[in-house]
């Protein structure tokens, strides 16, 4: 997609000293409630909004900063929204935890997994399958977001691995700061990895 090239520098592109790893969440704030606050199409003041978020908008996620500005998903596109309007949200990337609303998908094939309790379900076109979570683990040489989630059921066991960086999933134009790649492992079967994105906001 058109933001395959354009993510990867824009990751890099922070501030040395940086304290705000991203992909995270922030809020809302400083907007009037009579007002919104503008996604536009480039980090620009002039450039042409796409459409806005609510005054009091909770739990926005941005994948990338540039300038003082963040580019964040709406209505299934991404758009830059000026950072003076975000606060960022404390704790979304605990040790040992992963944001209570991650959710990954893979194209080729089509595959779906989210969180539901101490679960993970993983979900195709033909089946569902739930996975008990069994641990956290995190990468202390790459704090934040990277980190491993193991989880099992009877017939196996499922390795998801985190890793910030730009992700495409080759259909829609939103953009994805955070990449997953999944290892199945069985008895009786051959093992399998399949690929993806992540975001932390519905």
């Amino acid at each position: 997609m058109r933001f395959a090239v354009v993510l990867l520098s824009l990751l890099a592109a922070l501030p040395a000293g940086a304290q705000t790893v991203l992909p995270t969440l922030f809020d809302v704030t400083g907007v009037a409630a009579s007002d919104r606050l503008n996604v536009r199409a480039a980090p620009d003041a002039s450039s042409s909004i796409l459409s806005g978020l609510a005054h009091d908008a909770k739990g926005v996620e941005v994948v990338a900063v540039r300038s003082g500005w963040g580019l964040v998903n709406t209505h299934e596109r991404s758009g830059w929204v000026n950072m003076r309007y975000l606060q960022e949200r404390a704790g979304v990337w605990q040790a040992g935890q992963v944001p209570a609303a991650l959710s990954c998908l893979g194209t080729e094939p089509f595959w779906s997994l989210r969180q539901v309790g101490g679960n993970l379900v993983y979900e195709t076109p033909e089946s569902s399958r739930q996975l008990q979570r069994r641990a956290v683990v995190d990468n202390p040489h790459q704090p934040g977001p990277a980190r491993s989630i193991v989880a099992g059921d009877e017939a196996g066991r499922l390795t998801v691995v985190l890793h910030p960086g730009q992700c495409s999933d080759g259909m829609s134009d939103r953009a994805f700061g955070l990449s997953a790649t999944l290892l199945f492992e069985g008895a009786g079967q051959a093992s399998r990895m399949e690929n993806g994105c992540c975001r932390l906001a519905p």
